[in-house]
């Protein structure tokens, strides 16, 4: 029995000598394992943040887009807007002289008065409005002298009398007035 209980010690040495080796060999397995987790971790966490900036750039541009398109919507109306006020000021204007030429105020005139009030009224809402010209100093970005004509009663460079009406729309002047200036 004696033999038995040797062969039983060493066979437990061997034993445990073999599991110690299997239980190095994982360990050394295990830390390979880890290593090549936190690389794999360390390039996936690499990889995700160069998604995210992509995705920040994308949606940049894609609002830099956006704004570009309504910038260039609104520039589109407005330029449709105002070519087509600009056609409609002569006739705003032969209105005007057609109104101003009548000698007898009739229900003619008050219906033709009535059309050119609606008319002003659209181009009003539509963001159009007449320079203020008479009695104010000359501005070159405003008005277009065409006369000038020594007073006394008024300042140098005062706006004496308005030839023809200028416009402003939406603060842009489509139209400068041309007036007759004070020297």
């Amino acid at each position: 029995m004696e033999r038995k209980e040797e062969i039983t010690k060493e066979e437990l040495k061997e034993d445990v000598s073999e599991i110690e080796e299997e239980q190095d060999l994982k360990e050394a397995t295990d830390e390979e394992t880890d290593e090549g987790l936190d690389g794999q971790l360390e390039e996936k966490d690499k990889e995700i943040e160069e998604l995210t900036n992509r995705l920040l750039r994308l949606q940049a541009d894609f609002m830099n887009y956006k704004n570009r398109v309504e910038k260039d919507r609104e520039s589109m109306f407005a330029y449709a807007t105002e070519d087509l006020i600009n056609q409609l000021l002569p006739i705003l204007d032969n209105f005007e002289r057609a109104l101003d030429s009548v000698e007898e105020k009739d229900g003619f005139y008050q219906g033709v008065n009535m059309i050119y009030e609606q008319f002003l009224g659209v181009l009003k809402d539509n963001g159009l409005c007449e320079i203020q010209c008479i009695g104010k100093v000359f501005d070159p970005n405003l008005h277009h002298a065409v006369f000038m004509e020594e007073t006394e009663d008024k300042e140098e460079g005062t706006v004496l009398e308005v030839l023809q009406k200028g416009y402003m729309l939406n603060d842009k002047v489509i139209r400068p007035s041309m007036v007759k200036v004070a020297k």
